[in-house]
């Protein structure tokens, strides 16, 4: 997955065409990737189990949207 730097202007432009469901699955996918990162000891394994799944969640809502790439900030 490669990584461009975009003004946030620009990004701004393209989310306020996305559709509300994939602007909700996009915020996702974002808390479910901090919030995976975060769990790596063996106390936060359910926590980690969640946020595995909240992520799939996220990505099945993303498939259906018929674009290349989603800009992620």
């Amino acid at each position: 997955m490669s990584v461009h730097s975009m003004p946030d202007t620009v990004v701004d432009l393209i989310e306020s065409h996305l559709p509300d469901h994939i602007k909700a699955a996009v915020r996702d996918l974002r808390q479910a990737r901090t919030a995976f990162g975060l769990c790596r000891s063996e106390f936060t394994r359910e926590a980690r189990e969640y946020a595995i799944s909240d992520m799939a969640r996220a990505d099945k809502v993303l498939a259906t949207y018929p674009q290349a790439a989603v800009v992620l900030r």
